[in-house]
C-alpha cells in the first residue's frame, strides 16, 4: 500500500515535469521550423497537455485494465472543466475574446455527443476507436483551418506568441522533447501499476480509479497551465487549453482502449459519467461562447462549476468505496 502510493504520487510529479519538458521541446522546434505560433498553440500545446493521459490510458489498455483506460478520458474532461474551469475563473474571472474558441465550443460539444453515441450499445471496440481516431484527424484539420482563417486579427495569436519558448535551439529542443517523452512513458507505467494496486487495496473498480486519482493528476499539466495563463490575463488560452485537452481526451485517448482493449462499458458510465461529462460541457458552451458579446465564467458561475465537481466525487465516493472503508458509507 505505501509503495503504490508512493508510486502515484512519483508517477504525477514526473508526468507534470515530463509533459512541461516535452511541450515545451515540441513547441520550440515547430517555432524553429517555422510553423506558425497560433497553429503551435492549437496543435503541437494541445497535443503535449494530453499527452499524460494518453500515455496513461494506452498503457492502462496494454496491460489489460481498458476501465481505468476509459475513466480516465472520460474524468479527465469532467476535471478540466468543473475543477480546473472552475478554480481558475474563481482565481480570476475568464473572459472570451478569440472567434477561434467561439468557434470550437461547438465542435467540443458536438464531439462529446458524437462519443456518447458511439458507446451508447455498451461496447466501446475497435470500430468506435477508429472512428475517434478519425475524428481526431477530422477535428484537427478543422481547427487548423478555423485559426488560419482568423489569422492575425485574433487575440490568440499574441498571447501564444508569448507563451511558445524562444532561444532554444534545435538541437536543445529535440533534447527536450526526447527527454519529456520518455518520462512520460515511465511516469505513465509507474502510475497505472500504483493505481491498480491501489483500487485492488479498496476494492474499487479500475473505472473508479480512473475517474478520481488519475484523472485529477492526470489533469495537473492543464491545471498549472491555465492558472498560470489567467493569472498573465490570458483568459483565451486558459480557456483554450481545456477546449483542446477535451478534444484530444475524447478523440486520441478514448480511442485507445477501443483498439488495443475492445470491451463492454459499465452501465455506469452510460448513466452517469457520460451524462455528467455532457452537462458540464453543456455549461461550458453556454457560458463561454456568448451569444451577446464575448463569453465569460464568472466566480459565482466558477464556484458552480467545481461545487458540481465536488458533488459528482462524492457521490463516486458512496457509490463505491465499500462500507467501513475511509469512512464509506455503512
Amino acid at each position: 500500500m505505501i509503495v503504490s502510493t508512493i508510486s502515484i504520487l512519483a508517477g504525477f510529479g514526473l508526468l507534470v515535469w515530463g509533459a512541461d519538458r516535452f511541450v515545451m521541446g515540441a513547441a520550440a522546434l515547430a517555432r524553429n521550423l517555422g510553423v506558425q505560433p497560433l497553429l503551435v498553440g492549437l496543435t503541437v500545446v494541445g497535443f503535449g497537455t494530453s499527452a499524460p493521459e494518453i500515455l496513461v490510458s494506452g498503457t492502462a489498455a496494454v496491460q489489460g485494465n481498458p476501465g481505468l483506460a476509459v475513466g480516465n478520458a472520460i474524468g479527465s474532461n469532467i476535471a478540466n472543466i468543473g475543477l480546473i474551469l472552475g478554480f481558475t475563473s474563481i482565481l480570476a474571472p475568464l473572459t472570451v475574446h478569440s472567434d477561434t474558441l467561439r468557434r470550437e465550443y461547438p465542435l467540443l460539444l458536438g464531439v462529446s455527443i458524437g462519443a456518447w453515441l458511439l458507446m451508447s450499445d455498451g461496447m466501446l471496440g475497435r470500430l468506435d476507436g477508429g472512428i475517434l481516431l478519425l475524428g481526431l484527424v477530422a477535428a484537427m484539420v478543422l481547427v487548423v483551418r478555423i485559426g488560419l482563417a482568423r489569422g492575425a486579427g485574433d487575440p490568440l495569436v499574441a498571447e501564444f506568441e508569448a507563451e511558445i519558448p524562444k532561444g532554444i535551439d534545435t538541437r536543445a529542443a529535440v533534447g527536450w522533447f526526447l527527454v519529456g517523452l520518455l518520462v512520460l512513458l515511465v511516469s505513465s507505467r509507474i502510475l497505472v501499476w500504483g493505481a491498480v494496486n491501489i483500487a485492488q487495496f479498496f476494492g474499487v473498480s479500475d473505472l473508479v480509479i480512473g475517474l478520481t486519482i488519475v484523472a485529477i493528476g492526470t489533469s495537473l499539466p492543464e491545471l498549472a497551465a491555465s492558472v498560470a495563463s489567467a493569472l498573465k490575463n490570458e483568459h483565451d488560452i486558459a480557456i483554450g487549453n481545456v477546449i483542446g485537452s477535451n478534444l484530444y481526451n475524447l478523440l486520441a485517448v478514448l480511442s485507445l482502449p477501443g483498439l488495443l482493449a475492445p470491451a463492454a462499458l459499465s452501465q455506469e458510465v452510460l448513466s452517469r459519467d457520460l451524462p455528467v461529462m455532457l452537462l458540464l460541457t453543456s455549461a461550458l458552451y453556454i457560458l463561454g461562447r456568448g451569444f451577446r458579446g464575448p463569453g465569460r465564467i464568472n466566480r459565482l458561475e466558477g464556484l458552480v462549476l467545481l461545487a458540481g465537481f465536488v458533488a459528482y466525487q462524492i457521490w463516486l465516493f458512496r457509490d463505491h468505496v465499500p462500507p467501513g472503508t475511509l469512512g464509506g458509507p455503512a
